[in-house]
Protein backbone atom coordinates (compact mmCIF):
# COMPACT_ATOMS: atom_id res chain seq x y z
CA UNK A 1 0.00 0.00 0.00
CA UNK A 2 1.59 3.45 -1.07
CA UNK A 3 2.49 6.01 2.40
CA UNK A 4 -0.71 8.39 1.06
CA UNK A 5 -2.84 5.43 1.03
CA UNK A 6 -1.44 4.24 4.38
CA UNK A 7 -1.71 7.49 6.27
CA UNK A 8 -5.27 8.10 5.00
CA UNK A 9 -6.33 4.14 6.13
CA UNK A 10 -4.68 5.06 9.41
CA UNK A 11 -6.54 8.17 9.61
CA UNK A 12 -9.77 6.89 8.75
CA UNK A 13 -9.71 4.02 11.40
CA UNK A 14 -9.05 6.66 13.88
CA UNK A 15 -11.88 8.84 12.61
CA UNK A 16 -13.89 5.43 12.97
CA UNK A 17 -13.29 4.89 16.35
CA UNK A 18 -13.41 8.38 17.68
CA UNK A 19 -16.34 8.85 15.82
CA UNK A 20 -18.39 6.28 17.96
CA UNK A 21 -17.86 3.62 14.84
CA UNK A 22 -18.99 1.01 17.16
CA UNK A 23 -22.05 2.19 18.04
CA UNK A 24 -24.70 0.36 19.39
CA UNK A 25 -26.92 -1.22 16.23
CA UNK A 26 -29.32 -4.06 15.43
CA UNK A 27 -27.21 -7.58 15.15
CA UNK A 28 -25.73 -8.13 11.98
CA UNK A 29 -23.98 -10.93 10.38
CA UNK A 30 -20.60 -10.18 10.74
CA UNK A 31 -19.34 -8.88 13.94
CA UNK A 32 -18.80 -5.38 15.22
CA UNK A 33 -14.83 -5.39 14.28
CA UNK A 34 -15.58 -6.69 10.77
CA UNK A 35 -18.13 -4.04 9.89
CA UNK A 36 -15.41 -1.68 10.54
CA UNK A 37 -12.71 -3.61 8.33
CA UNK A 38 -15.01 -3.56 5.69
CA UNK A 39 -16.36 0.04 5.95
CA UNK A 40 -12.73 1.09 5.02
CA UNK A 41 -12.46 0.27 1.43
CA UNK A 42 -15.74 2.23 0.49
CA UNK A 43 -14.35 5.12 3.31
CA UNK A 44 -11.58 5.14 1.23
CA UNK A 45 -12.86 5.24 -1.85
CA UNK A 46 -15.96 8.17 -0.89
CA UNK A 47 -13.35 10.21 0.11
CA UNK A 48 -10.93 10.21 -2.28
CA UNK A 49 -13.76 10.85 -4.54
CA UNK A 50 -14.83 14.06 -2.40
CA UNK A 51 -11.23 15.29 -2.79
CA UNK A 52 -11.43 14.83 -6.74
CA UNK A 53 -14.71 16.79 -6.41
CA UNK A 54 -16.81 13.52 -7.71
CA UNK A 55 -19.65 14.90 -4.95
CA UNK A 56 -22.40 11.51 -6.59
CA UNK A 57 -19.29 9.38 -6.31
CA UNK A 58 -18.59 10.44 -2.91
CA UNK A 59 -22.71 9.89 -1.64
CA UNK A 60 -22.40 6.86 -3.35
CA UNK A 61 -19.24 5.38 -1.01
CA UNK A 62 -19.97 7.34 1.95
CA UNK A 63 -23.20 5.96 2.28
CA UNK A 64 -22.28 2.37 1.62
CA UNK A 65 -19.77 2.97 4.51
CA UNK A 66 -22.11 4.11 6.73
CA UNK A 67 -24.13 0.97 5.63
CA UNK A 68 -21.21 -1.34 6.18
CA UNK A 69 -20.59 0.21 9.62
CA UNK A 70 -23.37 0.98 10.93
CA UNK A 71 -22.37 3.94 12.82
CA UNK A 72 -24.36 6.82 13.44
CA UNK A 73 -21.60 9.42 12.51
CA UNK A 74 -21.30 8.07 9.17
CA UNK A 75 -24.66 8.04 8.26
CA UNK A 76 -24.98 11.98 9.13
CA UNK A 77 -21.41 12.18 7.14
CA UNK A 78 -23.33 10.47 4.21
CA UNK A 79 -26.55 13.17 4.50
CA UNK A 80 -24.89 16.06 4.37
CA UNK A 81 -22.67 14.98 1.40
CA UNK A 82 -25.92 13.30 -0.34
CA UNK A 83 -27.40 16.63 0.26
CA UNK A 84 -24.59 19.01 -1.39
CA UNK A 85 -24.66 16.45 -4.34
CA UNK A 86 -28.19 17.08 -4.70
CA UNK A 87 -28.32 13.72 -4.64
CA UNK A 88 -32.23 13.20 -3.39
CA UNK A 89 -32.59 9.34 -3.10
CA UNK A 90 -29.19 8.88 -1.59
CA UNK A 91 -30.25 11.41 0.85
CA UNK A 92 -32.86 9.90 1.83
CA UNK A 93 -31.42 6.47 2.65
CA UNK A 94 -28.92 8.18 4.57
CA UNK A 95 -31.36 10.18 6.47
CA UNK A 96 -33.60 6.90 7.17
CA UNK A 97 -30.42 4.98 8.36
CA UNK A 98 -28.80 7.85 10.37
CA UNK A 99 -32.71 8.27 12.47
CA UNK A 100 -33.07 4.12 12.69
CA UNK A 101 -29.11 4.17 14.33
CA UNK A 102 -30.31 6.40 16.82
CA UNK A 103 -29.94 9.93 15.12
CA UNK A 104 -31.43 12.74 16.85
CA UNK A 105 -31.37 16.62 17.03
CA UNK A 106 -31.69 19.54 15.11
CA UNK A 107 -29.18 18.97 12.81
CA UNK A 108 -30.77 15.78 11.37
CA UNK A 109 -34.58 17.70 11.61
CA UNK A 110 -33.01 20.75 9.56
CA UNK A 111 -31.60 17.83 7.16
CA UNK A 112 -35.11 16.80 6.83
CA UNK A 113 -36.32 19.51 6.37
CA UNK A 114 -34.14 20.31 3.13
CA UNK A 115 -34.69 17.10 1.65
CA UNK A 116 -38.55 17.43 1.57
CA UNK A 117 -38.30 21.26 0.42
CA UNK A 118 -36.06 19.98 -2.53
CA UNK A 119 -38.61 17.45 -3.73
CA UNK A 120 -41.11 19.69 -3.23
CA UNK A 121 -42.94 18.73 0.06
CA UNK A 122 -43.70 21.57 1.59
CA UNK A 123 -46.08 20.18 3.97
CA UNK A 124 -43.49 17.66 5.54
CA UNK A 125 -41.00 21.12 5.50
CA UNK A 126 -43.35 22.98 7.67
CA UNK A 127 -43.93 19.91 10.13
CA UNK A 128 -40.00 19.88 10.85
CA UNK A 129 -39.57 23.51 10.92
CA UNK A 130 -42.12 23.72 12.95
CA UNK A 131 -40.40 21.39 15.72
CA UNK A 132 -37.05 23.18 15.31
CA UNK A 133 -38.87 26.61 16.18
CA UNK A 134 -40.92 24.94 19.12
CA UNK A 135 -37.42 23.35 20.80
CA UNK A 136 -37.58 27.05 22.70
CA UNK A 137 -33.35 27.20 22.41
CA UNK A 138 -31.70 29.46 20.07
CA UNK A 139 -29.98 26.47 18.00
CA UNK A 140 -33.22 25.45 16.72
CA UNK A 141 -34.83 28.39 14.98
CA UNK A 142 -31.06 29.01 13.88
CA UNK A 143 -31.13 25.74 12.40
CA UNK A 144 -34.68 26.57 10.82
CA UNK A 145 -33.32 29.94 9.36
CA UNK A 146 -30.45 27.87 7.70
CA UNK A 147 -33.43 25.79 5.91
CA UNK A 148 -34.99 28.58 4.26
CA UNK A 149 -31.87 30.39 3.38
CA UNK A 150 -29.83 27.65 1.60
CA UNK A 151 -32.87 24.80 1.46
CA UNK A 152 -35.68 26.60 -0.45
CA UNK A 153 -35.07 26.61 -4.19
CA UNK A 154 -36.54 29.99 -4.77
CA UNK A 155 -37.43 33.05 -3.02
CA UNK A 156 -40.90 32.78 -3.50
CA UNK A 157 -41.21 29.42 -1.14
CA UNK A 158 -38.90 30.49 1.53
CA UNK A 159 -41.28 33.49 1.45
CA UNK A 160 -44.29 31.08 1.77
CA UNK A 161 -42.36 29.42 4.68
CA UNK A 162 -41.66 32.29 6.36
CA UNK A 163 -45.61 33.45 6.05
CA UNK A 164 -46.96 30.13 7.56
CA UNK A 165 -44.15 30.26 10.09
CA UNK A 166 -45.78 34.10 10.94
CA UNK A 167 -49.37 32.94 10.40
CA UNK A 168 -48.49 30.51 13.63
CA UNK A 169 -46.80 32.43 15.60
CA UNK A 170 -44.16 29.77 16.14
CA UNK A 171 -41.04 32.53 15.54
CA UNK A 172 -39.95 32.45 19.43
CA UNK A 173 -39.89 35.43 21.79
CA UNK A 174 -36.50 36.39 21.22
CA UNK A 175 -35.15 39.83 19.64
CA UNK A 176 -32.39 37.98 17.90
CA UNK A 177 -34.79 35.46 16.32
CA UNK A 178 -36.90 38.18 14.96
CA UNK A 179 -34.37 40.42 13.54
CA UNK A 180 -32.75 37.18 11.87
CA UNK A 181 -36.02 36.72 10.13
CA UNK A 182 -36.53 39.88 9.36
CA UNK A 183 -33.59 40.83 7.69
CA UNK A 184 -34.24 36.90 5.52
CA UNK A 185 -36.82 38.53 4.61
CA UNK A 186 -35.87 41.84 3.44
CA UNK A 187 -32.88 39.17 1.04
CA UNK A 188 -35.66 37.75 -0.14
CA UNK A 189 -36.71 40.95 -1.48
CA UNK A 190 -39.85 40.07 -0.05
CA UNK A 191 -40.59 44.10 0.98
CA UNK A 192 -44.22 43.07 2.51
CA UNK A 193 -42.99 40.19 4.91
CA UNK A 194 -40.10 42.84 6.12
CA UNK A 195 -42.77 45.32 7.09
CA UNK A 196 -45.16 42.64 8.39
CA UNK A 197 -41.88 41.61 10.56
CA UNK A 198 -40.64 45.11 11.64
CA UNK A 199 -44.44 46.02 12.65
CA UNK A 200 -44.60 42.90 14.64
CA UNK A 201 -40.84 43.67 16.22
CA UNK A 202 -41.91 47.27 17.22
CA UNK A 203 -44.79 45.98 18.89
CA UNK A 204 -43.43 42.93 21.18
CA UNK A 205 -39.79 44.92 21.73
CA UNK A 206 -40.63 49.05 22.17
CA UNK A 207 -37.54 51.27 22.59
CA UNK A 208 -35.47 48.99 21.52
CA UNK A 209 -32.53 50.80 19.28
CA UNK A 210 -31.55 47.37 17.00
CA UNK A 211 -35.78 47.49 16.01
CA UNK A 212 -35.12 50.37 14.65
CA UNK A 213 -31.86 49.52 12.75
CA UNK A 214 -34.18 46.84 11.15
CA UNK A 215 -36.93 49.04 10.65
CA UNK A 216 -34.62 52.11 8.91
CA UNK A 217 -32.80 48.96 6.84
CA UNK A 218 -35.95 48.23 5.56
CA UNK A 219 -37.13 52.00 4.73
CA UNK A 220 -34.31 51.99 2.71
CA UNK A 221 -34.93 48.92 0.79
CA UNK A 222 -37.90 50.27 -0.46
CA UNK A 223 -36.30 53.59 -1.49
CA UNK A 224 -38.24 55.71 1.76
CA UNK A 225 -34.81 57.31 3.02
CA UNK A 226 -36.24 60.39 4.93
CA UNK A 227 -38.14 57.90 6.48
CA UNK A 228 -35.03 55.85 7.16
CA UNK A 229 -33.11 58.77 8.69
CA UNK A 230 -36.34 59.23 10.93
CA UNK A 231 -35.63 56.04 12.16
CA UNK A 232 -32.17 56.43 12.76
CA UNK A 233 -32.31 59.61 14.36
CA UNK A 234 -34.91 58.31 17.21
CA UNK A 235 -32.66 56.46 18.84
CA UNK A 236 -29.16 58.20 17.83
CA UNK A 237 -29.29 59.65 20.83
CA UNK A 238 -27.98 56.10 22.67
CA UNK A 239 -24.77 55.97 20.77
CA UNK A 240 -22.47 58.00 22.58
CA UNK A 241 -23.10 54.95 25.70
CA UNK A 242 -22.93 51.84 23.53
CA UNK A 243 -20.29 51.42 20.93
CA UNK A 244 -22.04 48.52 19.19
CA UNK A 245 -25.23 50.69 18.66
CA UNK A 246 -22.47 53.42 17.75
CA UNK A 247 -21.18 51.43 14.85
CA UNK A 248 -24.06 49.60 13.51
CA UNK A 249 -25.95 53.48 13.37
CA UNK A 250 -22.42 55.15 11.04
CA UNK A 251 -22.87 51.76 9.13
CA UNK A 252 -26.84 52.31 8.27
CA UNK A 253 -26.20 56.19 7.80
CA UNK A 254 -23.31 55.16 5.23
CA UNK A 255 -25.57 52.96 3.31
CA UNK A 256 -28.50 55.95 3.27
CA UNK A 257 -24.98 58.10 1.50
CA UNK A 258 -24.78 60.69 4.74
CA UNK A 259 -21.32 59.85 5.14
CA UNK A 260 -21.13 63.11 7.21
CA UNK A 261 -23.91 61.93 9.70
CA UNK A 262 -22.28 58.59 9.83
CA UNK A 263 -19.05 60.18 10.70
CA UNK A 264 -20.48 62.76 13.65
CA UNK A 265 -22.33 59.22 15.04
CA UNK A 266 -18.75 57.75 15.15
CA UNK A 267 -17.70 60.90 17.29
CA UNK A 268 -19.04 60.28 19.91
CA UNK A 269 -18.46 59.08 23.10
CA UNK A 270 -15.07 57.50 23.53
CA UNK A 271 -12.52 57.52 21.23
CA UNK A 272 -9.35 55.25 20.39
CA UNK A 273 -7.50 54.85 16.90
CA UNK A 274 -9.93 52.34 15.33
CA UNK A 275 -12.82 54.39 15.41
CA UNK A 276 -10.41 57.77 14.57
CA UNK A 277 -9.62 55.42 11.03
CA UNK A 278 -13.14 54.94 10.51
CA UNK A 279 -14.39 58.61 10.85
CA UNK A 280 -11.34 59.19 8.70
CA UNK A 281 -12.16 56.47 5.87
CA UNK A 282 -16.00 58.48 5.83
CA UNK A 283 -14.86 61.71 5.34
CA UNK A 284 -12.22 60.84 2.83
CA UNK A 285 -15.46 59.27 1.10
CA UNK A 286 -17.82 62.26 1.64
CA UNK A 287 -14.48 64.34 0.32
CA UNK A 288 -15.00 66.64 3.22
CA UNK A 289 -11.50 67.90 3.43
CA UNK A 290 -11.93 70.27 5.83
CA UNK A 291 -13.53 67.93 7.78
CA UNK A 292 -10.88 65.65 7.59
CA UNK A 293 -8.41 68.47 8.03
CA UNK A 294 -9.60 69.25 11.81
CA UNK A 295 -9.47 65.44 12.43
CA UNK A 296 -5.97 65.36 11.06
CA UNK A 297 -4.88 68.50 13.56
CA UNK A 298 -6.55 67.19 16.21
CA UNK A 299 -4.53 63.55 16.05
CA UNK A 300 -1.27 65.54 15.27
CA UNK A 301 -1.01 67.47 18.33
CA UNK A 302 -1.42 64.76 20.58
CA UNK A 303 1.51 62.32 18.23
CA UNK A 304 4.56 63.79 20.03
CA UNK A 305 5.25 60.45 21.32
CA UNK A 306 6.33 57.81 19.03
CA UNK A 307 3.07 55.61 19.31
CA UNK A 308 3.23 53.70 16.25
CA UNK A 309 -0.32 52.73 15.17
CA UNK A 310 -1.18 56.86 15.78
CA UNK A 311 1.63 57.93 13.13
CA UNK A 312 0.45 55.30 10.76
CA UNK A 313 -2.71 56.54 11.53
CA UNK A 314 -1.94 60.39 10.46
CA UNK A 315 0.12 59.24 7.54
CA UNK A 316 -3.03 57.57 6.21
CA UNK A 317 -5.14 60.72 6.80
CA UNK A 318 -2.35 62.63 4.87
CA UNK A 319 -2.52 60.75 1.66
CA UNK A 320 -6.41 61.19 1.98
CA UNK A 321 -5.63 65.03 1.97
CA UNK A 322 -2.93 64.90 -0.52
CA UNK A 323 -0.16 66.03 1.96
CA UNK A 324 2.09 63.29 0.53
CA UNK A 325 4.98 64.63 1.71
CA UNK A 326 3.89 65.24 5.50
CA UNK A 327 2.46 61.64 5.14
CA UNK A 328 6.17 60.50 3.98
CA UNK A 329 7.11 61.99 7.03
CA UNK A 330 5.00 60.10 9.31
CA UNK A 331 5.62 57.10 7.41
CA UNK A 332 9.09 57.63 8.11
CA UNK A 333 8.54 58.13 12.08
CA UNK A 334 6.79 54.88 12.70
CA UNK A 335 9.26 53.63 15.26
CA UNK A 336 10.80 49.96 15.48
CA UNK A 337 8.08 47.01 15.67
CA UNK A 338 5.30 45.35 13.37
CA UNK A 339 4.10 48.60 12.20
CA UNK A 340 7.13 49.77 10.73
CA UNK A 341 7.48 47.46 7.99
CA UNK A 342 4.07 48.08 6.88
CA UNK A 343 5.01 52.16 6.96
CA UNK A 344 7.45 51.37 4.55
CA UNK A 345 5.15 49.95 1.83
CA UNK A 346 3.05 53.08 2.19
CA UNK A 347 6.24 55.48 2.14
CA UNK A 348 6.34 53.43 -1.61
CA UNK A 349 2.90 53.62 -2.56
CA UNK A 350 3.05 57.27 -1.90
CA UNK A 351 6.17 57.91 -3.52
CA UNK A 352 4.83 55.88 -6.66
CA UNK A 353 1.53 58.67 -6.04
CA UNK A 354 3.78 61.58 -6.59
CA UNK A 355 5.37 60.31 -9.90
CA UNK A 356 8.70 59.62 -7.79
CA UNK A 357 8.79 55.70 -9.10
CA UNK A 358 12.23 55.41 -9.29
CA UNK A 359 12.60 56.03 -5.74
CA UNK A 360 9.63 53.97 -5.11
CA UNK A 361 11.08 51.18 -6.30
CA UNK A 362 14.07 51.24 -4.97
CA UNK A 363 12.67 51.71 -1.54
CA UNK A 364 11.11 48.14 -2.33
CA UNK A 365 13.92 46.50 -3.60
CA UNK A 366 15.91 47.65 0.25
CA UNK A 367 12.76 46.01 1.91
CA UNK A 368 13.15 42.87 0.22
CA UNK A 369 16.59 42.54 0.15
CA UNK A 370 16.62 43.33 4.22
CA UNK A 371 17.43 40.36 6.00
CA UNK A 372 15.83 41.71 9.56
CA UNK A 373 12.51 41.99 7.62
CA UNK A 374 10.10 39.40 8.56
CA UNK A 375 9.05 37.41 5.37
CA UNK A 376 5.25 38.15 4.83
CA UNK A 377 6.44 42.41 4.72
CA UNK A 378 9.23 41.09 1.83
CA UNK A 379 6.73 38.85 0.12
CA UNK A 380 4.44 41.84 0.66
CA UNK A 381 6.80 44.11 -1.27
CA UNK A 382 7.33 41.84 -4.18
CA UNK A 383 3.26 41.86 -4.57
CA UNK A 384 3.51 45.84 -3.88
CA UNK A 385 6.18 46.36 -6.61
CA UNK A 386 3.98 44.18 -9.49
CA UNK A 387 0.85 46.15 -8.21
CA UNK A 388 2.43 49.63 -9.43
CA UNK A 389 3.98 48.27 -12.10
CA UNK A 390 0.41 46.55 -13.23
CA UNK A 391 -0.84 50.21 -12.56
CA UNK A 392 1.92 51.67 -15.18
CA UNK A 393 1.24 49.12 -17.25
CA UNK A 394 4.47 47.85 -17.42
CA UNK A 395 3.62 43.97 -17.93
CA UNK A 396 7.07 42.55 -18.41
CA UNK A 397 8.10 44.64 -14.89
CA UNK A 398 5.06 43.06 -13.39
CA UNK A 399 6.03 39.58 -14.24
CA UNK A 400 9.24 40.15 -13.50
CA UNK A 401 8.32 41.25 -9.68
CA UNK A 402 6.54 38.07 -9.53
CA UNK A 403 9.78 35.76 -10.89
CA UNK A 404 12.01 37.39 -8.38
CA UNK A 405 9.31 37.30 -5.97
CA UNK A 406 9.34 33.29 -6.41
CA UNK A 407 12.75 33.05 -6.23
CA UNK A 408 13.05 34.62 -3.15
CA UNK A 409 9.79 32.76 -1.84
CA UNK A 410 9.56 29.73 -3.77
CA UNK A 411 6.02 28.39 -4.17
CA UNK A 412 4.75 31.35 -2.24
CA UNK A 413 0.79 30.90 -2.38
CA UNK A 414 -0.20 34.94 -2.02
CA UNK A 415 1.84 35.54 -5.26
CA UNK A 416 0.98 32.55 -7.17
CA UNK A 417 -2.42 33.66 -6.59
CA UNK A 418 -1.75 37.41 -7.47
CA UNK A 419 -0.02 35.97 -10.36
CA UNK A 420 -2.67 33.86 -11.73
CA UNK A 421 -5.17 36.60 -11.32
CA UNK A 422 -2.40 38.94 -13.64
CA UNK A 423 -2.68 36.06 -16.27
CA UNK A 424 -6.12 35.47 -16.27
CA UNK A 425 -6.30 39.52 -17.11
CA UNK A 426 -4.51 39.06 -19.80
CA UNK A 427 -6.63 36.22 -21.26
CA UNK A 428 -3.63 33.79 -20.89
CA UNK A 429 -5.59 31.43 -19.25
CA UNK A 430 -3.21 28.29 -20.13
CA UNK A 431 -0.19 30.34 -17.51
CA UNK A 432 -3.26 31.30 -15.27
CA UNK A 433 -4.64 27.77 -14.88
CA UNK A 434 -0.87 26.44 -14.37
CA UNK A 435 0.18 28.89 -11.32
CA UNK A 436 -3.56 27.99 -9.26
CA UNK A 437 -2.30 24.53 -10.37
CA UNK A 438 0.77 25.18 -7.64
CA UNK A 439 -1.00 26.40 -5.55
CA UNK A 440 -2.92 23.15 -5.50
CA UNK A 441 0.11 21.06 -5.23
CA UNK A 442 1.61 22.87 -2.38
CA UNK A 443 -2.15 23.38 -0.77
CA UNK A 444 -4.46 20.92 -2.13
CA UNK A 445 -7.52 22.08 0.26
CA UNK A 446 -7.02 25.70 -1.03
CA UNK A 447 -10.63 26.85 -1.67
CA UNK A 448 -9.79 29.65 -2.90
CA UNK A 449 -7.63 28.26 -5.30
CA UNK A 450 -9.91 25.97 -6.07
CA UNK A 451 -13.14 27.97 -6.59
CA UNK A 452 -10.42 30.57 -8.63
CA UNK A 453 -9.73 27.96 -11.01
CA UNK A 454 -12.42 26.24 -11.42
CA UNK A 455 -14.75 29.25 -12.12
CA UNK A 456 -11.84 30.44 -14.66
CA UNK A 457 -12.18 26.99 -16.96
CA UNK A 458 -16.28 27.93 -16.31
CA UNK A 459 -15.88 31.33 -17.73
CA UNK A 460 -13.16 31.20 -19.80
CA UNK A 461 -12.94 27.65 -21.37
CA UNK A 462 -15.83 25.01 -22.77
CA UNK A 463 -14.14 22.17 -19.31
CA UNK A 464 -17.81 22.67 -17.84
CA UNK A 465 -17.38 19.36 -15.80
CA UNK A 466 -13.85 19.73 -14.56
CA UNK A 467 -14.64 23.23 -13.45
CA UNK A 468 -17.73 21.56 -11.55
CA UNK A 469 -15.48 19.26 -10.12
CA UNK A 470 -13.12 21.68 -8.91
CA UNK A 471 -15.94 24.19 -7.25
CA UNK A 472 -17.86 21.16 -5.69
CA UNK A 473 -14.68 20.48 -3.60
CA UNK A 474 -14.59 24.51 -2.57
CA UNK A 475 -18.41 23.62 -2.22
CA UNK A 476 -17.56 20.77 0.06
CA UNK A 477 -15.40 22.87 2.44
CA UNK A 478 -17.28 26.02 2.39
CA UNK A 479 -21.05 25.59 1.09
CA UNK A 480 -22.79 28.93 2.28
CA UNK A 481 -19.64 30.81 0.63
CA UNK A 482 -21.48 33.26 -1.88
CA UNK A 483 -18.64 33.94 -4.13
CA UNK A 484 -18.12 29.50 -4.34
CA UNK A 485 -21.86 29.70 -4.79
CA UNK A 486 -21.72 32.28 -7.64
CA UNK A 487 -19.48 29.81 -9.32
CA UNK A 488 -21.49 27.05 -8.98
CA UNK A 489 -24.42 28.75 -10.49
CA UNK A 490 -22.26 30.02 -12.97
CA UNK A 491 -20.88 26.64 -14.22
CA UNK A 492 -24.46 25.03 -14.05
CA UNK A 493 -25.32 27.51 -16.35
CA UNK A 494 -22.47 26.75 -18.47
CA UNK A 495 -23.44 23.41 -19.15
CA UNK A 496 -26.92 24.18 -19.96
CA UNK A 497 -28.98 23.74 -16.88
CA UNK A 498 -30.52 27.43 -16.51
CA UNK A 499 -33.38 26.72 -13.77
CA UNK A 500 -30.77 25.07 -11.14
CA UNK A 501 -28.43 28.08 -11.88
CA UNK A 502 -30.97 30.65 -11.38
CA UNK A 503 -31.48 28.97 -8.16
CA UNK A 504 -27.89 28.87 -6.57
CA UNK A 505 -27.14 32.39 -8.49
CA UNK A 506 -30.41 33.80 -6.45
CA UNK A 507 -28.82 32.30 -3.14
CA UNK A 508 -25.27 33.68 -3.47
CA UNK A 509 -26.87 37.25 -4.21
CA UNK A 510 -29.20 36.61 -1.33
CA UNK A 511 -26.21 36.35 0.94
CA UNK A 512 -24.03 38.83 -0.69
CA UNK A 513 -25.14 41.73 -3.06
CA UNK A 514 -22.11 41.73 -5.09
CA UNK A 515 -22.02 43.08 -8.94
CA UNK A 516 -20.88 39.97 -10.51
CA UNK A 517 -22.91 37.38 -9.41
CA UNK A 518 -25.60 40.36 -10.00
CA UNK A 519 -24.06 40.26 -13.43
CA UNK A 520 -24.74 36.52 -13.73
CA UNK A 521 -28.02 36.29 -12.35
CA UNK A 522 -29.17 38.88 -14.91
CA UNK A 523 -27.37 36.95 -18.18
CA UNK A 524 -29.29 33.79 -16.81
CA UNK A 525 -32.43 35.25 -16.52
CA UNK A 526 -32.35 36.85 -19.93
CA UNK A 527 -31.30 33.97 -21.32
CA UNK A 528 -34.59 32.09 -19.60
CA UNK A 529 -36.47 35.33 -21.50
CA UNK A 530 -37.76 37.60 -18.66
CA UNK A 531 -35.45 40.61 -19.76
CA UNK A 532 -37.93 42.86 -17.67
CA UNK A 533 -36.13 40.88 -14.10
CA UNK A 534 -32.89 40.97 -15.78
CA UNK A 535 -32.50 44.57 -16.44
CA UNK A 536 -33.19 44.81 -12.70
CA UNK A 537 -30.32 42.85 -12.01
CA UNK A 538 -27.88 44.73 -14.24
CA UNK A 539 -29.17 48.01 -12.62
CA UNK A 540 -28.19 45.96 -9.38
CA UNK A 541 -24.97 45.17 -10.84
CA UNK A 542 -24.28 48.83 -12.37
CA UNK A 543 -25.00 50.32 -8.93
CA UNK A 544 -22.75 48.14 -7.18
CA UNK A 545 -19.41 49.04 -10.08
CA UNK A 546 -19.78 50.38 -13.15
CA UNK A 547 -16.97 49.17 -14.42
CA UNK A 548 -17.04 45.78 -13.49
CA UNK A 549 -15.90 42.90 -15.82
CA UNK A 550 -18.51 40.48 -15.49
CA UNK A 551 -21.19 42.81 -15.95
CA UNK A 552 -19.69 44.23 -19.32
CA UNK A 553 -19.22 40.67 -20.71
CA UNK A 554 -22.69 39.74 -19.76
CA UNK A 555 -24.26 43.04 -21.50
CA UNK A 556 -22.29 41.71 -24.35
CA UNK A 557 -23.28 38.49 -24.42
CA UNK A 558 -26.98 39.07 -24.35
CA UNK A 559 -27.08 42.37 -26.40
CA UNK A 560 -28.75 44.83 -23.95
Amino acid sequence: MPATVRSIAVTVLVALSLAGALHAAPPVTAPAKDRVGEAIEPLLAGEFALQSGKLDEASRWYLDAARTAQDVALAERATRIALLAKDDERANEALVLWRRLGGSGHGLTAAEATLALRQGRERIARKHLTILLRSGDQEGWRQALSVLGSGAGEPAQASRLLTYILDRRLLPNQLQAWLAFGGLAQRLDQPKLAERIVAEVVERFPGEPRVALLRASQLREAGKVGEAKAALDSVAGGAAVDVSLRTALAQEYAQLGDLRRAEAILATGPQDDESFAHRASLMAQAEDKQGLGRLYDELARGASRPDPQRRLLLGQIAEFLDRHEQALDWYGGVPGGPLRWLARLRTASVLHEIGRAPEAFRALRELQADGSAPDDARRDAYLLEASLLAKDRNDAGELDAFARGLAAFPDDLEILYARALGWERRDDIARAEADFRKILVVEPDSVAALNALGYTLADRTDRYQEALELIDRARTAEPDNAAIIDSYGWVLYRLGRLQDALVELRRAFTLQKDPEIAAHLGEVLWKLGRTDEARKYFDEARKLDPDNRSLKRAMENVGA
